[in-house]
């Protein structure tokens, strides 16, 4: 241990500028980490929240119509009829007049604790803690929003009514409105084409809804980091439930028959011995007077000659409505014709 303090002891002291050189060679390292964006601490948003928030606030949209219709419920019926894209262009602008102007987020944001941040801000001074840190969208980022969701929407649904009650697509081949319909249709085309990509890159990354939002590069980040969803759930699995339920019986009910369906149930019926006791002059079937009258064998009930025949030959065990008795032949009453189920 002593050698060693003597050896240390005898080293030549380093150079008077030993400390600043190394403190200049360090400091631009020093300085590039500390203020890069790239420093930003990666977040992922869900995009689920993404996709709720943009379904509530076409939601809030569509209550906000309604009770404005409701409004001018009592004049002229069809009166806003032509006046509905105005009236959805008013709507919109609402909205976005009293959230993002002032820098709130909208209604389907705020219950997603989502708000919008200007990713165009790379130069990220302040202390960065858990990533969501970040500037809200600038005055010409939020005008060019009103532009493109206010202005672009109506603009292109008054284009698309126009060139329809136009009949621009039924013109001749080489006049003008034909060839601007054939832009607008592939202008619709390409739109189409470019919000499916970018879907499929929403899905991947999970910025950007949609093109507006990747063309101003606003993004949507959580707005508070330990906030949960404000939305239930539950009546939503109802309601899926109920869809998958009808669906599936109205898939169902046309292959089954009616006819047997009926012969099965009717035993179990309350009002069977007031059915069979009615008057029997009238068709089970249709309960009306028959026009051409004809008897079920053998029980000898009187019947419509289309009723019988129908149910014959759409049930091959056809039973009467009366008596529950299978049908094997019907004979027109008052005459000798005898005609077979199986004819």
């Amino acid at each position: 241990m002593r050698e060693t303090l003597a050896s240390n002891n005898n080293a030549p002291p380093p150079n008077e500028t030993a400390w600043i050189n190394a403190h200049e060679s360090l400091a631009p390292r020093w300085q590039s980490s500390a203020l890069s964006p790239l420093a930003a601490i990666p977040i992922a948003i869900s995009r689920v929240n993404q996709v709720d928030a943009g379904r509530l606030d076409i939601e809030m949209s569509a209550m906000l119509k309604e009770q404005m219709l409701k409004v001018f419920s009592v004049m002229k019926p069809g009166l806003l009829f032509q006046y509905e894209a105005e009236l959805d262009a008013f709507l919109e602008f609402l909205i976005w007049r009293f959230s993002i102007w002032v820098d709130k987020p909208t209604p389907g944001n705020a219950l997603m604790n989502l708000r919008y941040r200007d990713e165009r801000a790379t130069d990220v001074r302040e202390k960065i803690r858990t990533g969501l840190e970040g500037p809200g969208l600038t005055v010409y980022q939020k005008l060019w929003y009103c532009v493109a969701t206010v202005g672009g929407q109506y603009i292109w649904t008054r284009l698309q009514s126009f060139s329809a009650f136009r009949q621009w697509g039924d013109s001749e081949q080489r006049s003008l409105a034909r060839r601007a319909w054939l832009i607008v249709q592939r202008i619709e085309g390409l739109y189409k084409a470019a919000s499916f990509t970018n879907l499929l890159v929403f899905l991947y990354t999970g910025r950007y809804r949609n093109l507006i939002e990747r063309a101003l590069r606003a993004r949507l980040v959580y707005g508070s980091p330990h906030m949960n969803r404000a939305v239930s759930f539950e009546y939503m699995n109802r309601q899926l439930v109920w869809n998958e339920f009808s669906e599936m019986l109205l898939l169902l009910l046309p292959l089954l028959n009616s006819a047997s369906m009926k012969s099965f149930l009717r035993p179990f019926s309350k009002n069977d011995s007031s059915g069979s006791a009615g008057d029997e002059t009238l068709c089970p079937i249709c309960q009306t007077n028959p026009t051409t009258v004809y008897l079920a064998l053998p029980c000898q009930h009187r019947y419509c000659y289309y009723c019988l025949r129908t149910r014959c030959a759409a049930t091959p065990s056809f039973r009467c409505s009366r008596c529950s008795e299978p049908v094997v032949a019907m004979q027109r009453y008052g005459g000798s014709i005898n005609t077979k189920k199986n004819e």
